[in-house]
């Protein structure tokens, strides 16, 4: 009985699989619109940052659909995930810094920034999430 408790705990494989998907589906969405509407997020790159703000918002968008394929895969799937939690925890000084600049934005843009910043804890965990489900029970 225990055994059964214990394992019905865990999300069934195709839950998992959805899960991963989502995400996949997500970062690959996200790597789209950095070059659908790059000037969107070119106004979101710090200006410490050397070079134009659209190498690294094309930059940022190819890491994203290479995360993207990644997860969508299963063989990679474990690595691909462990790296977007990385990468997750990486923007997070960018949003952070974007949050700063925008003080002096529209009310309504000034939110926007300020709500990707707690957003990034449960992308960290849902990934991490989707790199335990590919590593196995």
């Amino acid at each position: 009985m225990s055994s059964l408790s214990s394992t019905s705990s865990l999300p069934s494989p195709s839950s998992r699989t959805r899960s991963s998907l989502l995400l996949a589906g997500l970062m690959a969405g996200a790597g789209v619109l950095h070059f659908a509407v790059p000037k969107a997020f070119d106004a979101t790159v710090p200006r410490i940052l050397p070079g134009e703000p659209r190498t690294w918002t094309y930059a940022s968008g190819v890491v994203e659909l290479a995360l993207a394929a990644g997860i969508a895969h299963p063989r990679t799937r474990g690595a691909a995930a462990r790296a977007t939690a990385g990468f997750f925890v990486g923007v997070f000084p960018a949003n952070v810094q974007m949050a700063v600049d925008w003080r002096g934005r529209p009310r309504q843009q000034r939110a926007a920034a300020l709500a990707r910043l707690p957003l990034q804890v449960p992308l960290v965990l849902w990934a991490r999430s989707v790199a335990r489900g590919a590593d196995g029970p």
